[in-house]
């Protein structure tokens, strides 16, 4: 499920903080702050989506998230390859590679770090 901006910015800093009242997640927002009925409200909102959870202490709620960040960050990237790219990894990566205008240099760097991650993830295993 895709986030609006206003949700993936709380979510961020829930990320960043690992969990924390509606006033500590409204301080990490650059001024100008949004209010903290708003920051609340989107924070009910994530709640309902399944992103976001909560612990009450009397009126206080102390709210984490539900998800990992890997987690959203995977499934807006396959979303995206999906979408745009007819679900082709090769399409995708050479879309970003013209956009970038990467050189031979760092094409090569980066299949070099890849083939890195996928060593080490199957050694994991």
């Amino acid at each position: 499920m895709q986030l609006t901006k206003a949700e993936e910015q709380v979510m961020q800093i829930l990320w960043q903080m690992k969990s924390g009242l509606v006033k500590e997640i409204r301080d990490k927002f650059h001024d100008p702050k949004p209010v903290r009925n708003t920051v609340s409200t989107v924070l009910r909102v994530l709640e309902k989506k399944g992103y976001v959870g909560h612990e009450a202490n009397g009126n206080v709620h102390n709210y984490h998230p539900l998800i990992s960040k890997g987690d959203y960050s995977k499934s807006q990237l396959f979303g995206l390859m999906e979408g745009y790219f007819n679900n082709s990894f090769p399409a995708m990566a050479s879309f970003f590679a013209r956009e970038k205008d990467l050189t031979i240099q760092e094409l090569e760097e980066l299949m070099e770090d890849t083939r890195k991650e996928i060593s080490k993830d199957k050694k994991q295993k």
